[in-house]
């Protein structure tokens, strides 16, 4: 690695003021050694790196780095970097202001040019543009294409977001400062750093980030285990440069736990915060978790987002969490970095476990929640630690170590039995994480509920997916009839009624979804309810075992499946609240291979609602809320509502990937556009809004948009609420 860096040289009377730029630099000779080459941007006084952006070579002109760049005030100088070990010699340098219209342009352009390289995207472009114009208007269509097919964060996007949204300025930092001298007997936070023979500058940067906090109260426990001489020397070194730092240094290399629990002996703050050796807080970390705990003063557990840096320094690959969900938990240690614990719980539970070594955290976060009060597991949606990837290190990718994934199964499996869930682990399909199969004892009644009319063809398509693919062995089927009058649908109406474990209901009142399914529900004799659009057909022979394993859990509510058009894209991959003003399906028109955002499409977890298309539901939990709203939500949103009133009787919605069925989407109802129908959406839109706080969905963080379905970062900003769960 290297700190190389010099002012980038502008022409002259170039004024910084705030805007969009773009920004090129010739590099005549030397281009070879660049290997990630940066600009960051420098206030005035005092001098404080504003934001860093990656400069990217030009396809069009192979010596020619350009960036798009967001000046915020106070820019005074770019700094370059080359990421290398010489500075080449740069040729001319050219910043002009630009447009946002021209900003959008270019990165339009740039979109279209990468999908025709890639012919074999190009055979779905069409109707999946339709389908986003359809949904969200041109700025779905207009996000799909910038976006290049992944979830989340560009580059680019993200370093705008750090410049205008993030604003770590002087004057920012001087605020939390000022907030944490207001703050009445703070916290000592440890910060617990377990030590074995990193690079000496990595180790120097993470004890640097360390000793610069805004937060005073700290003390730094740090336990070498056995690190070569030159490391030992290093250490002992640093730890003379300031009081507050301790350190301990092992006769022979005993393993992280091992390491962890020496650090942790030298602890003597209320907090213990773990922190790796060549990885860095960011400089307000400490400040906001004493804030957070002046609000929370019962927490046991605080965590924070958290992006990776770059051996030269670069920030990138944000991860911006949801608040805690204990399914997505027991799929993936998403907690991981910054997680700050009380340390009288550490040593309530015996602190870390060799046995777990390499998942040694996620075992011991998994012990923390299972005696947790309700309420004391917070999550501070910021940005307060940064996951260097270095070669080695799970930052740089899942296959880059595979102990952690065995002993995270062991602790995981553990975990399962000291909490009494009857179940099974094992990997998730195409993941480096963790997929649960709830043991279902006996196999109850299931009650699979499809309201119909006319439209033959879909209902039979439908009715045979299910008889012919499940393998579940105990259920019923009730067919809701709302005045067909084809002659083939009623034929096959008559023909259904005739078969030992199917029921045809008539229902002759105008079509309400919610009142067809609470009449449905009370011929039900199923305890568990399945409902289901007459426009479903099975994928997963065992999404049945699958649903009902899941929703003969205790304390989950509803269950929702995963949902592709017939295109074989993502059509539900479970609800998020605020998009579009009332609510949006997670990752829509994804293709049906894609992980998602950090793998949510692979992982089973906790949502604030699903769809009623394909729902799962205990007939206790469905007649404890009384169902269905029929008289404010005929036909939209009904399923959203149902939802958020299960969650509100204390139970978990769950979303799984591994109930896998095609959904035609409103085949036999038609689209909402004649007057009366649009008027009915409009008074359940305005119902929803006034019924719901729907701008802040736990499990969706307010830092992504509510503009599109695709996880990509907001534009502007909502306020970031600290939660408890």
């Amino acid at each position: 690695m290297s700190d190389v860096r010099y002012d980038l040289p502008l022409p002259r009377a170039t004024h910084l003021a705030p805007g969009l730029y773009a920004l090129s630099v010739a590099v005549p000779s030397g281009a070879g050694m660049l290997r990630h080459p940066l600009v960051e941007i420098v206030s005035a006084t005092p001098e404080h790196r504003i934001s860093t952006f990656h400069l990217g070579f030009d396809p069009e002109r192979p010596n020619m780095l350009a960036a798009e760049l967001t000046l915020p005030e106070g820019a005074s100088k770019l700094e370059f970097q080359p990421g290398g070990n010489a500075m080449p010699r740069l040729g001319a340098v050219r910043i002009r202001r630009i447009s946002s219209y021209e900003y959008r342009g270019q990165r339009l352009a740039s979109g279209l040019t990468r999908l025709l390289r890639r012919p074999d995207q190009l055979l779905g472009l069409v109707p999946r543009a339709i389908g986003l114009l359809r949904t969200g208007g041109p700025r779905a269509l207009y996000a799909d294409l910038t976006r290049g097919g992944t979830a989340g964060a560009s580059q680019g996007d993200y370093q705008r977001w750090i410049a205008t949204i993030e604003r770590l300025t002087p004057a920012a930092l001087a605020d939390i400062a000022a907030s944490v001298a207001a703050l009445h007997n703070p916290p000592l936070i440890s910060v617990v750093m377990p030590v074995y023979n990193p690079p000496i500058a990595l180790l120097e940067s993470a004890i640097a980030s360390v000793a610069g906090q805004l937060y005073p109260h700290w003390e730094l426990c740090l336990a070498d285990d056995g690190s070569r001489p030159e490391t030992a020397v290093a250490l002992r070194q640093l730890a003379a440069s300031d009081p507050r730092i301790k350190l301990t240094q092992l006769p022979s290399n005993g393993g992280i736990s091992a390491a962890t629990n020496a650090a942790f002996t030298l602890a003597t703050g209320e907090f213990i915060a773990l922190l790796d050796h060549d990885d860095t807080l960011a400089p307000h970390a400490l400040a906001e978790v004493a804030l957070t705990l002046a609000e929370h003063p019962d927490a046991e557990l605080i965590y924070s987002d958290e992006d990776k840096l770059s051996l030269s320094g670069r920030r990138y690959d944000p991860f911006f969490k949801p608040e805690f969900s204990r399914e997505l938990f027991r799929s993936q240690n998403y907690l991981n970095h910054l997680t700050v614990l009380r340390t009288a719980t550490v040593h309530r539970l015996g602190g870390w476990q060799p046995a777990f070594d390499g998942s040694q955290d996620y075992d011991l976060n998994l012990r923390v929640i299972e005696t947790a009060a309700p309420g004391s597991i917070v999550h501070i949606p910021k940005i307060l630690y940064h996951w260097r990837a270095a070669m080695g290190s799970v930052a740089r990718g899942e296959r880059e170590k595979t102990g952690p994934f065995d002993a995270g199964l062991r602790a995981l499996t553990a975990h399962l039995q000291r909490t009494g869930f009857a179940g099974s682990v094992e990997r998730a399909a195409e993941t480096a994480y963790y997929r649960i199969r709830p043991a279902v004892k006996r196999l109850p009644l299931v009650s699979i509920i499809i309201p119909t009319r006319d439209q033959e063809g879909i209902l039979r398509r439908c009715i045979d997916s299910i008889t012919e693919k499940s393998t579940y062995g105990n259920f019923e089927i009730l067919v809701i009839d709302n005045g067909s009058n084809e002659p083939a649908a009623l034929a096959y109406l008559a023909e259904l009624a005739t078969r030992s474990n199917v029921r045809v209901l008539a229902y002759g009142l105008p079509f309400n979804f919610s009142a067809i399914n609470n009449f449905a529900a009370a011929d039900a004799r199923g305890d568990v309810l399945v409902l289901c659009n007459n426009d479903i057909e099975v994928i997963t022979p065992g999404w049945l075992e699958e649903l009902v394993g899941w929703a003969m859990q205790p304390d989950i509510g509803c269950v929702g499946a995963k949902l592709y058009y017939a295109d074989g894209t993502i059509q539900h991959a479970g609800v998020v609240l605020g998009i579009g003003g009332v609510a949006g399906h997670s990752h829509k028109y994804f293709p049906r291979s894609h992980r998602g955002y950090f793998s949510r499409l692979k992982l089973v977890q906790n949502l604030s609602a699903v769809t009623a298309a394909c729902l799962a539901v205990r007939r206790d939990v469905f007649e404890a809320v009384g169902g269905f709203d029929a008289e404010h939500l005929s036909v939209a949103f009904n399923d959203v509502d149902f939802c958020l009133r299960v969650a509100e009787a204390g139970y978990r919605t769950v979303w799984t990937p591994f109930a896998e069925l095609y959904h035609l989407e409103s085949v036999s109802r038609g689209a909402e556009d004649d007057p009366q129908k649009l008027q009915r959406f409009h008074a359940e839109i305005g119902y929803m809004q006034s019924r719901w706080t729907l701008t802040n969905d736990p499990y969706y963080s307010p830092h992504l948009t509510l503009e599109r379905e695709d996880f990509s970062l907001a534009l502007q900003p909502r306020p970031a609420i600290t939660k408890s769960q």
